[in-house]
């Protein structure tokens, strides 16, 4: 199997590769439309810009290829920025993004004693039995770095919660896509179990 890590040049992907490594499954860094459409399987993590995300993503092809991706039922995995992007629009510099899941990106409020953006381990509440979260404790605790956060517009979309300032969705299931707002790929043990559900799946 070949899984597909989709670099739009701003996100550090070595963790993403050790975590993988680790796991035993055989990965492309992916920067053309053609590497995304022939992987089995797809992983858009990483950081930076809304706006800058979609631009790189746009100018090489990336994002039309995760659209027919997403339209064919293929199996992606979004990740921190790619559970922001893959909605129709991001409050980050009003950016359009790409329209795979209704409802727009939200800078998170914080409030006294909430710094924005958001970094460190904080509980993740689950849909009950769903399989990307299958042999993970409810309530275990992930790696979070964000200053948005998904907030979809269709809440059967909601797979996982959290709570910082507000609660706003930390998991989105969208017919063959699921996404984070945590990084499982720092996330010890469980991050990795969550990884290795999804590429399992």
């Amino acid at each position: 199997m070949e899984v597909a890590i989709v670099n739009y040049e701003a996100g550090n992907l070595r963790s993403v590769e050790t975590a993988l490594r680790r796991l035993g499954y055989e990965y492309r860094i992916a920067t053309r439309p053609e590497e995304v459409l022939r992987a089995d399987k797809v992983l858009f993590p990483g950081v930076g810009d809304a706006r800058a995300v979609m631009e790189v993503l746009e100018r090489s092809g990336v994002a039309a290829a995760l659209r027919e991706r997403h339209a064919a039922g293929d199996p992606i995995l979004g990740i921190c920025v790619g559970a922001q992007v893959v909605l129709e629009r991001s409050e980050e510099n009003s950016a359009s993004c790409l329209g795979l899941v209704p409802g727009t990106a939200r800078r998170l409020p914080g409030g006294e004693g909430l710094k924005v953006p958001h970094m460190g381990w904080n509980q993740v509440r689950y849909r009950a039995d769903h399989w990307l979260f299958a042999g993970i404790p409810q309530d275990t605790s992930f790696y979070f770095v964000h200053s948005y956060y998904p907030d979809p517009a269709d809440r059967s979309t909601v797979l996982a919660e959290t709570e910082y300032g507000v609660r706003f969705a930390s998991g989105l299931e969208c017919d063959n896509l699921t996404a984070v707002q945590f990084h499982p790929e720092k996330s010890g043990e469980f991050g990795l179990r969550l990884l290795s559900n999804f590429l399992a799946h």
